[in-house]
């Protein structure tokens, strides 16, 4: 039984040092992974530092598609799926032009209400022509320029200021028109700038003076192009109005139309007979003091002719007196 027991003994201290042997040969496994693992990382970390920028960039493309792929099946979107593009933000440019004529009963008074509508938008009255038919009716012929944003609003004000007789608008857009022209002017102020540059390089006279040729046909074409701009600027921030303003025709008589007609011929005859008999007085008082001259220079040589016959026949009749025999 002695036996026994130190044999179960010695066979329990046996299994214990297996079992720790077993488990210090697990731990050391497990530090050994561990430790690759960190290493492995660590020189991935070395590699991405010192990597060429464009593989660094790839790399930060890579995670950043990831993390908006994660992002898209986040918000419920495919992966592969595309963001829309965003509308452009470039200005468009329109020419406004309208016409309108309008029929009033005061033109005068419709010219001062047309030029307050179009000073009160932010305007101006480019030009104002005003003619006068008679004593009583007369015309007007405006050009307005408004604003882009108060082109409308002017333009039903006008139209309301009246009858209405006839209305045009027009609208061109020229978006394209001033996106060329700024670009070209670019490209040639970059041009003149290469120019002067030469210039100040240049050592021989020769140089310098084609490059001064050079230099003044470019800035010509520069000068050129920039009061294209300055024309498209004005014509598209400012619209144009032309507005006529005419009176109502005079009320028609149909009673008296024929009376009407007698009498304006009657009028028009006796205007042109008394136009007639003073034409008639201004060549007669023209011609009078050419006729009185004649009239007097014809007297005095009448006079000045029968004096001189007296004399003549005085001398040959006086012998014949004294012969004469007494009775």
């Amino acid at each position: 039984m002695e036996w026994d027991s130190r044999t179960d003994r010695s066979f329990a201290r046996g299994r214990a040092a297996l079992a720790a042997g077993v488990l210090g040969l697990l731990l050391a496994v497990g530090g050994c992974g561990a430790s690759g693992d960190s290493s492995g990382s660590n020189e991935k970390a070395a590699d991405s530092k010192y990597a060429p920028s464009g593989e660094r960039a790839g790399a930060g493309a890579d995670a950043d598609g990831a993390a908006s792929s994660a992002e898209d099946r986040a918000d419920g979107k495919p992966s592969g799926a595309k963001a829309a593009p965003k509308p452009g933000a470039a200005a468009t440019h329109v020419i406004r032009t309208a016409t309108l004529s309008v029929e009033v009963k005061s033109v005068p008074k419709a010219v001062a209400a047309a030029r307050g509508v179009a000073e009160g938008a932010g305007g101006l009255v480019a030009t104002e022509n005003t003619e006068r038919l008679d004593d009583t009716y007369e015309t007007s012929h405006l050009v307005l320029r408004v604003p882009q944003d108060r082109f409308q609003e002017v333009l039903r004000e006008l139209a309301g200021s009246g009858k209405l007789l006839s209305r045009t608008s027009n609208a061109k857009d020229v978006t394209d028109q001033v996106v060329d022209v700024d670009s070209r002017i670019a490209t040639q102020r970059a041009s003149v700038a290469r120019v002067r540059e030469l210039m100040d390089r240049a050592e021989k006279i020769s140089d310098v003076v084609a490059l001064e040729g050079e230099l003044s046909s470019r800035q010509s074409d520069l000068e050129s192009l920039l009061a294209q701009q300055s024309s498209l600027k004005d014509r598209t921030s400012l619209a144009t109005i032309t507005l006529d303003l005419t009176p109502p025709d005079a009320p028609d008589d149909g009673g008296r139309d024929e009376d009407a007609g007698f009498l304006d011929a009657l009028g028009g005859g006796w205007g042109a007979f008394v136009t007639m008999l003073r034409w008639v007085a201004v060549a007669f008082g023209a011609a009078l003091p050419f006729l009185l001259t004649g009239a007097l220079a014809l007297l005095v040589w009448r006079a000045l002719r029968r004096r001189g016959a007296a004399r003549t026949a005085a001398p040959a009749g006086t012998p014949e007196k004294e012969g004469t025999p007494a009775p």
